[in-house]
């Protein structure tokens, strides 16, 4: 058996490894100043983008109702673009984009010895604040709030607003605690309203405190939704890029907590961590269904890719693999939908695809494909400028790829009369996989 004089150098060992290990990484980053709006920028040369496809994405932004687009490469700005009277100090909301900010939250509570995620949620806004019996009230965890397993029941709309009622009344039991997972923001909305409890302090007050001054963002809360400028999201992004740590000013200690955030935190969605949204999953549910889907969240996107996700495309990506943050803020691109929709996914076609050494690939260009006719009852036809191998893939509004085959001639058809009537997204790729064209394709 070793003694304990091996034991603590062995300890000690590890946690030596660990603290080079976020230097490191660290010293990779750059991070701008906290107390000014100075930040460094870097050449899309970085990114390996090709001008023409910087274009086209910059219009495609344009017309799909952003106003805020912000890519970090190595924590500096290589693309900053405002639209549609937006600029640098307006401020937006983050609507659901905001939860993640409340789940780092509560690990710094819980650092600071406020609360423990395992602690009835009771002990802090009391007995009675839902209407489920006291025994499966009392199965509720602050674990539960961040996980989105409460078993409550997320069907239920009441008769007056608000849409998201906290009230004991609107609250009801339907499963027990740790056992249904289902997208619900009132539950979500108390964590908050648990924290303050917990910290003796207004909300606003503890995120100021423990995280906007120290890593430079501006922000505030109104009505359980953050309101910010697109650098501050972007401070955010970088801040959790880089695990918690701003430069060598550590916000977050507990890796532990850290990681759980950022994986799987049931066995129900494979895709949601503590209010993160998870990439390069096997499976993935979506709010306001019970539906296991199979496959990966945002098809086209880098599977070790976390998200912020919020109401009306408000974006969040954080990417390890490559050193990025990217952020988008505006109005719905299409149909206003809660967390993921069909643009994460078509969005993420666009980014794959811009490549320099993709780019110069392709064989086909746009505007020698034609698909017709959009909108369709029944079919639609896919037609080349020549017989080529190609590849068709079609994802409906969540990102799910519904359609999956291989032509070699110029002109195909698609039967879309076993789909419903709706909006999907038509990929077009290469013999080398390279996507040579991007099509929405209504279905009525």
């Amino acid at each position: 058996m070793p003694n304990k004089i091996t034991m603590k150098l062995s300890l000690l060992t590890v946690f030596l490894s660990l603290c080079l290990f976020s230097a490191s990484h660290s010293q990779s980053l750059y991070f701008p100043p906290i107390d000014n709006d100075n930040w460094e920028t870097i050449s899309t040369d970085s990114l390996n983008w090709c001008p023409d496809s910087i274009a086209s994405l910059q219009s495609y932004l344009e017309n799909t109702n952003t106003k805020a687009f912000i890519v970090l490469k190595n924590g500096k700005i290589a693309v900053e673009w405002y639209f549609n009277n937006h600029t640098q100090d307006s401020l937006w909301y983050w609507a659901s984009a905001g939860k993640t900010i409340a789940a780092f939250l509560t690990g710094i509570c819980q650092e600071a010895g406020k609360l423990n995620i395992e602690d009835k949620v009771s002990d802090y806004l009391g007995n009675g604040w839902t209407s489920a019996p006291l025994a499966k009230e009392n199965l509720i965890k602050i674990r539960n709030l961040l996980d989105m397993t409460t078993g409550l029941d997320d069907s239920y709309t009441p008769s007056q607003p608000p849409e998201n009622c906290t009230d004991d009344t609107c609250l009801l039991y339907l499963a027990d605690a740790g056992t249904r997972w289902a997208y619900h923001n009132a539950p979500y909305y108390l964590l908050q309203d648990l924290m303050a409890v917990a910290v003796g302090s207004n909300f606003n007050l503890i995120t100021n405190y423990y995280l906007e001054n120290l890593i430079g963002m501006n922000g505030f809360w109104f009505n359980h939704t953050y309101y910010s400028n697109c650098r501050s999201m972007a401070r955010f992004g970088l801040l959790n890029l880089n695990k918690g740590i701003w430069d060598t000013d550590t916000v977050m200690h507990n890796q532990n907590y850290f990681e759980d955030m950022i994986h799987p935190s049931q066995n129900m969605n494979d895709s949601y961590g503590y209010l993160w949204w998870l990439n390069g999953q096997n499976t993935y549910m979506l709010p306001g269904s019970q539906i296991v889907f199979q496959g990966n969240l945002i098809p086209y996107a880098p599977a070790d890719m976390y998200s912020a996700l919020g109401k009306n495309d408000q974006k969040i990506y954080v990417v390890p693999s490559k050193n990025m943050v990217i952020v988008r803020m505006g109005e719905s691109a299409d149909i206003s939908l809660y967390a993921l929709s069909n643009y994460d996914n078509e969005l993420w076609g666009r980014l794959s695809s811009m490549n320099c050494d993709i780019t110069n690939q392709s064989s086909y260009p746009s505007d020698k494909i034609e698909v017709y006719p959009n909108p369709t009852h029944t079919n639609i036809t896919v037609k080349l400028n020549q017989d080529s191998e190609i590849h068709i893939e079609l994802f409906d509004i969540t990102g799910l790829q519904i359609f999956n085959k291989a032509y070699k001639t110029a002109t195909f058809v698609i039967d879309m009369s076993q789909y419903i009537s709706g909006t999907y997204i038509l990929k077009i790729k290469n013999i080398k996989g390279d996507i040579v064209h991007t099509e929405k394709i209504i279905k009525e």
